[in-house]
């Protein structure tokens, strides 16, 4: 029998006991306590379904970005990536991905995730200000044909958004992903995917449309080399 996502979101799960408290250790939460929260959680799960569907909707341009970037950094363009918070994490992570590699053995390409170079960050922001801490990076290390990726689920940074303004003055590529649109970044960048989900699940739903790029750069990049054999 086929279980479906929609049936965690519906069924009652009778099979699973509650917790236990280790002996000795005082009660914790009383059952009542322990049900709003696997509502609370349920209800988290559930907000994520319109998070998937946006990127099912937008599909295509996440491919069209794998293989665009395969293209360019195999070219020995360099991608820049940026975020705040969380975002930055994630954008950290893409970055890893194409230095390292994504899950399947290949070359390392050129990728910077710009909030982690300590010592320019805080030496940025502390001179020309937090806005402009991402832009002057891009000045610095963005050349003509690289790739500028931001993520937001506001949309709205303006360090973010004055990083697309030097993305575009040094002939950087934009692309953006961001939470429900319109929006400011979205508006700004050359070409974008918004997510249509609450801030915690779009975030979560950048995360997946990452690792669908490098699915798809990873593919475009073995077909490149094995058509060169």
């Amino acid at each position: 029998m086929t279980t479906h996502l929609s049936d965690v979101f519906t069924q009652t799960r009778t099979d699973t006991p509650a917790p236990t408290i280790p002996s000795g250790q005082p009660e914790r939460a009383t059952d009542a306590v322990q049900e709003d929260s696997r509502r609370l959680v349920l209800d988290h799960l559930r907000a994520v379904t319109p998070a998937l569907e946006s990127l099912v909707q937008n599909a295509g341009t996440l491919a069209g970005w794998g293989v665009e970037m395969a293209d360019r950094l195999m070219a020995g363009q360099r991608l820049l990536a940026a975020g705040n918070g969380g975002s930055a994490a994630e954008a950290q992570h893409l970055t890893a991905e194409l230095v390292g590699r994504f899950d399947g053995e290949r070359e390392p390409f050129s990728a910077i995730s710009l909030h982690a170079e300590s010592s320019a960050v805080t030496a940025i922001a502390n001179d020309y200000g937090f806005d402009h801490m991402f832009a002057r990076q891009v000045s610095a290390h963005g050349r003509d044909g690289d790739i500028l990726i931001l993520l937001s689920t506001s949309g709205k940074s303006p360090n973010l958004l004055h990083a697309v303004d030097a993305a575009r003055a040094a002939g950087v590529t934009t692309w953006a992903l961001t939470g429900p649109g319109p929006n400011p970044l979205a508006d700004r960048v050359d070409d974008y995917v918004a997510i249509d989900a609450k801030s915690a699940n779009a975030q979560e739903g950048h995360l997946i449309a990452l690792h669908a790029i490098c699915r798809a750069f990873d593919a475009e990049v073995h077909r490149r080399r094995e058509a060169q054999r």
